[in-house]
C-alpha cells in the first residue's frame, strides 16, 4: 500500500506479511465490488438513455439495474467476468454476455482470431498516461489543500490524509478519463451483437474515432459518461474495503506473532 505504513503504530509485521495482506485485501475487495462493475459495464454498453423516460431503456439506475439483473439472471450474474477481472484480462467486458470464461475465449478466438483479445487497446493506452499524471497532480494539490485547511492537531494523522487525498485524486482522475473507458468497453464487445441483442440496441464501430463520433452524435456528451456513478461508487467503496481488509490482515499477523512469543 503506497504511502501507508502498517508498522507506524507499533505493529510487528514483516515485509512479506505486508505484501500478503495487500494482495489478499485486493482480492477480497474485488469479490465484494464485482456487482458494481457488472452494473457499470451494462450501463456503458447501453445505447439507450439511462432514464425512466426512455421506454426502450433496459437499465436506468443502479438499484433498478441490480434488481433486474437479479430477477432475470440470478445472483451469479453479479460475478460474471470475475475470474478475468482478477487476472486483469482485457476481455472482461466481453465475458459479460457469455456463460463462462471458457465459452467467451473460444467463441472470440473462433470468430475473429487472436487480435480480438486486443480490442479496445488504443483507448486503454491513451488513457493510461493522463490518468497517472492526473492522479499524481491532483494528489499533490489535494495534499497542499489539506495542509492549508486542516488545523495543526489534525495534521498528525498521515494515514487519514493519504486516504482522503488519494481517494479524491482517484475520483477526479477517473471522471476526467472516463470516456476512454467507455469507448474501450464498446470496442471490446464488437462482434457479439447476437449475444447482446437481449440487452437493447447494438452498434458496430470501425475504431476509436468512429466509436467516439457515434456516441457523441447519437447519445450526446452525457453518453460518454454512462456508468460513471457506479464506477465512482465502486472506487470509493474499493478504497475503504482495501484499507479495512488490509488493516484486518496486518492485525491478524501481529496478534499471531504476539501470541507465539
Amino acid at each position: 500500500m503506497v504511502g501507508y505504513d502498517p508498522r507506524a503504530d507499533g505493529r510487528n509485521v514483516s515485509n512479506l506479511e505486508v505484501a500478503v495482506a495487500g494482495s489478499v485485501s485486493g482480492l477480497v475487495t474485488r469479490v465484494l465490488i464485482s456487482p458494481l462493475d457488472v452494473i457499470k459495464i451494462r450501463f456503458q454498453l447501453q445505447i439507450e438513455r439511462l432514464s425512466r423516460s426512455d421506454p426502450n431503456a433496459k437499465y436506468h439506475g443502479i438499484l433498478q439495474a441490480g434488481r433486474q439483473i437479479l430477477q432475470e439472471e440470478g445472483p451469479t450474474a453479479f460475478w460474471k467476468g470475475h475470474i478475468p477481472a482478477q487476472l486483469l484480462s482485457i476481455g472482461y467486458g466481453a465475458v459479460q454476455v457469455y456463460k463462462t470464461l471458457r465459452n467467451a475465449v473460444v467463441t472470440m478466438y473462433r470468430t475473429e482470431g487472436p487480435l480480438v483479445f486486443y480490442k479496445g487497446l488504443n483507448p486503454t493506452l491513451i488513457a493510461i498516461f493522463p490518468y497517472a499524471g492526473f492522479q499524481f497532480s491532483f494528489y499533490s494539490s489535494l495534499k497542499h489543500a489539506y495542509e492549508w485547511a486542516m488545523p495543526a492537531e489534525g495534521k498528525k494523522n498521515e494515514n487519514f490524509k493519504n486516504l482522503l487525498c488519494g481517494s479524491g485524486a482517484g475520483v477526479i482522475s477517473k471522471t476526467l478519463t472516463y470516456p476512454m473507458d467507455l469507448f474501450k468497453k464498446r470496442l471490446q464487445v464488437g462482434g457479439f451483437e447476437q449475444a447482446r441483442a437481449s440487452f437493447g440496441q447494438v452498434r458496430s464501430y470501425k475504431g476509436l474515432l468512429d466509436c467516439a463520433r457515434q456516441v457523441l452524435r447519437e447519445e450526446g456528451a452525457q453518453g460518454c459518461f454512462k456508468g460513471l456513478a457506479p464506477s465512482l461508487l465502486k472506487a470509493a467503496l474499493s478504497t475503504g474495503f482495501v484499507f479495512f481488509w488490509y488493516e484486518l490482515f496486518c492485525n491478524l499477523f501481529h496478534h499471531v506473532k504476539k501470541a507465539d512469543s
